[in-house]
């Protein structure tokens, strides 16, 4: 459906016209100065919303220096921009014209003024002109490059056509190959025999299209030799880049629409050699529904500093989001770039204090905290557990596990169910992680040994992997390092599980968090007391796994016989394990949990069931002083809120108080209250909360199956973006007019590919 362009005496539509059409925007100080300067009169009672909606200005109602081109296929308008080009007196030389458009009546003074402003127009305009004439009679021989009519005025030749139509289906065809995951490479061209051709995947589907009738592509090849590639790798990747940023834009401009959001980044990834951060974003689009979305790969750097500055400015200069309407930041790392996000995080703090610095609702507290500790035993432990997990979902192996479980846990049959129940699962991304591996700690080893024993009943596949898993499990240094972790992280256990709960969780356990470092505090102070009953636990797993207690290898090799006597195992652990880790948490607790992250999450008392549980004696003004700058009318805040808190206190009996903020956004009345919409619009875009409705969390489910079901020397970050957002519409005309605009050079490029091949084969033979 076209739009049509709102400005008096305007006639253009987008689909007759290449100019970019912009929404009226929804904040009522900027989109009141739009309707005043058009002077329609029939849009001076339509609210913000409606305006942005139904209403469109076209670019040429806008100053050039108002309008941003950082790429030929985006166009955007600088936050400030207003429209000030307008045509308010043509429709008076024809009284008799019928105008959709009401033009609000001038006054005397005004006409003459514009009447005014139009004579000096086109007294400049004549003037321009005469200069052109004179200089190009004074400079004849500048008229052969004299302007040409404008592109867009000239009618396609048969050959632009047939251009692009024939870049149409090379679109068509990348598109497939992404959405259905089709590596470009299909053979592993270094093991073929010499003077062997044989095609890739995306020549196969231009020679199946062909055969299929396609006579675009037909006319394009049909006298190319058969053993030629019909498109070069390089023109690939610049389609490929195209057809991402088209995909990516689409995603982008929803976000836009709704001002803030929050930039989430998963675990660093292997992509073909290379090592990049799949990065998220998090926003509340028009139907008021949390979504999580992947836009895109970021190439990883190993200095922090340089690694944050092309973080900014990738998000910035290369997907256009504006910083300023960020409003929260995740990082979900392991341990070794655990450091350099934090970097990052802080970086970005600096310029953008709302960007708050959070932990991140798929990941439970203990295993970021975890994660995030640098120590390496920790990491290596990580590692190795999330191992045993994967080796354990196999079917033929649970059988044996089972047993031994029940034949260990015959005192404590409910444990020893639940146990079973939690190896189907993955138990490795719970709060208890550390607790259940010591828990199976026995059962583990014990069913590994037997596989090793039993190696003719198993494949040496299966047979190998248990062997490596039981050398691991069967260490001191990697008991200790998982019961000294699970007793450190008892303390934060409650209190993640709570930032992963109801709302109501959420809010009070903001109000815990005191009594949890106040814990950590004083265990610090009695590290010497702890840290003995800690060992003490490492010791007797290790008795009942017939372990001896010992310090590590690689710690008595590095002393090169100078070991000092005095170096003992319980002492070695605790200097290098047990403080570390303890002051390590305590400090990334309080990097986490600001003050400012705090003060966001009181805020959840917005929420009608925590103002319930607070017998609507809450306090969300003093806390929401961070967010004035986001309300529409902070000035009424108070009486709003007021108002809030009267509504769900004198419900009717029959009326339940939403429970999530889900909820809360989907009441038919939220919109007379503008000023709670936009705080809780807010809130649950922060990295904290949890996405209330699952079916829209589908970036991050989507990006894990693509790493899963692709092998790493096949993965592409093109590819990856349009599998992973195969549901967003994609416009192949604008891709090939963008690709057209990028690359000119290119209109003759398959010819001369194809002639200089030929010529190759010729001078060969």
């Amino acid at each position: 459906m076209p739009n049509f362009c709102a400005a008096p005496n305007c006639t253009r539509k987008s689909t007759q016209s290449d100019l970019a059409f912009f929404r009226f925007p929804r904040d009522p100080a900027r989109c009141q100065r739009w309707v005043e300067n058009c002077r329609r009169a029939d849009l001076e009672d339509k609210t913000p919303d409606q305006l942005n909606k139904h209403y469109r200005l076209c670019a040429k109602h806008f100053e050039a220096s108002m309008i941003c081109r950082s790429s030929p296929y985006r166009t955007v308008l600088r936050d400030n921009a207003v429209p000030t080009i307008f045509d308010l007196t043509s429709h008076l030389n024809n009284p008799h014209s019928r105008h959709r458009k009401r033009i609000k009546e001038l006054s005397e003074e005004e006409i003459r003024t514009l009447k005014q402003h139009k004579i000096d127009e086109v007294y400049e305009q004549e003037k321009s002109n005469l200069e052109s004439v004179e200089n190009e009679l004074q400079n004849p021989a500048s008229e052969e490059g004299g302007d040409e009519p404008a592109k867009d005025d000239v009618p396609l030749t048969q050959e632009e056509r047939e251009n692009k139509d024939y870049l149409k289906s090379l679109f068509e065809i990348l598109i497939l190959m992404g959405r259905q995951n089709i590596p470009l490479d299909g053979h592993g061209t270094d093991e073929l025999p010499e003077g062997i051709f044989t095609p890739d995947n995306f020549q196969a589907l231009l020679e199946f299209r062909i055969n299929s009738g396609d006579e675009v592509l037909r006319k394009r090849f049909e006298t190319t030799a058969v053993n030629l590639a019909y498109c070069s790798q390089a023109q690939q990747k610049q389609m490929l880049d195209i057809c991402e940023s088209c995909i990516r834009e689409e995603t982008l401009r929803e976000i836009r629409d709704s001002n803030f959001f929050s930039i989430i980044t998963e675990e660093v990834v292997d992509l073909a050699g290379e090592v990049h951060l799949p990065v998220l974003v998090r926003f509340v689009d028009d139907s008021h529904n949390l979504r999580e979305e992947f836009i895109g790969f970021l190439p990883y750097e190993a200095d922090p500093e340089v690694l944050a500055v092309r973080f900014h400015t990738t998000i910035i200069e290369k997907w256009g989001l504006n910083m300023e309407y960020c409003r929260g930041q995740a990082y979900i790392v392991s341990s070794g770039f655990a450091s350099k996000m934090k970097t990052v995080a802080m970086r970005i703090l600096e310029k953008y204090p709302q960007a708050v610095y959070t932990l991140s609702s798929s990941c439970a507290l203990n295993i970021w905290l975890a994660k995030s500790v640098p120590v390496l035993g920790i990491s290596i432990a990580l590692g190795t557990i999330e191992e045993v997990c994967s080796f354990f979902h196999q079917s033929q192996v649970l059988a044996d596990l089972d047993s031994v479980i029940s034949l260990l846990f015959q005192n404590s049959e409910e444990r020893g169910k639940e146990l079973k129940d939690l190896v189907r699962s993955s138990w490795t991304g719970r709060h208890d992680t550390f607790e259940i591996m010591v828990d199976l700690m026995q059962a583990l080893v014990l069913c590994l040994d037997g596989i090793n024993e039993a190696s003719s009943r198993w494949n040496s596949l299966v047979a190998g992997r248990a062997y490596i898993l039981s050398s691991a499990l069967a260490d001191f240094d990697f008991v200790v390092t998982i019961v000294i972790v699970k007793n450190i992280l008892s303390f934060t256990r409650a209190f993640g599980k709570n930032l992963q709960g109801q709302t109501s969780d959420v809010f009070f356990a903001a109000s815990s968090l005191t009594a949890v470092l106040h814990s950590l505090n004083e265990v610090m102070e009695n590290i010497e007391v702890y840290h003995e009953f800690w060992f003490e636990e490492a010791m007797n797993l290790a008795t009942k796994l017939d372990l001896p207690v010992k310090l590590p290898g690689k710690f008595c090799r590095a002393q090169q016989g100078t070991l000092d006597s005095e170096v003992t195992p319980e002492n070695y652990y605790k200097e290098v394990l047990s403080i570390p880790t303890v002051e390590h948490i305590i400090q990334e607790l309080k990097d986490i949990f600001s003050e400012q992250h705090l003060r966001a999450l009181k805020c959840l008392s917005l929420v009608p069931s925590v103002m319930g549980q607070l017998k609507f004696n809450t306090s969300e003004e003093h806390h929401a002083d961070m967010y004035k700058n986001d309300l529409p009318n902070p000035d009424t805040l108070s009486a709003e809120l007021h108002c809030w808190r009267i509504k769900w206190k004198h419900r009717g009996k029959d009326i339940d108080l939403p429970t999530t903020i889900y909820e809360a956004l989907h009441l038919p009345d939220i919109k007379f209250f503008p000023n709670v919409y936009a705080l809780l619009k807010v809130l649950c875009i922060l990295p904290v909360m949890k996405v209330e409705n699952e079916k829209f969390e589908v970036g991050r489910r989507r990006l894990k199956a693509y790493l899963r079901n692709t092998l790493t020397e096949q993965r592409s970050g093109n590819l990856a973006l349009l599998n992973i957002n195969f549901d967003i519409k994609h416009d192949l005309d604008l891709m090939v007019d963008t690709y057209i605009k990028l690359y000119p050079e290119k209109g003759e490029f398959q010819e001369e590919f194809l002639s200089s091949n030929s010529s190759d084969i010729k001078e060969e033979t």
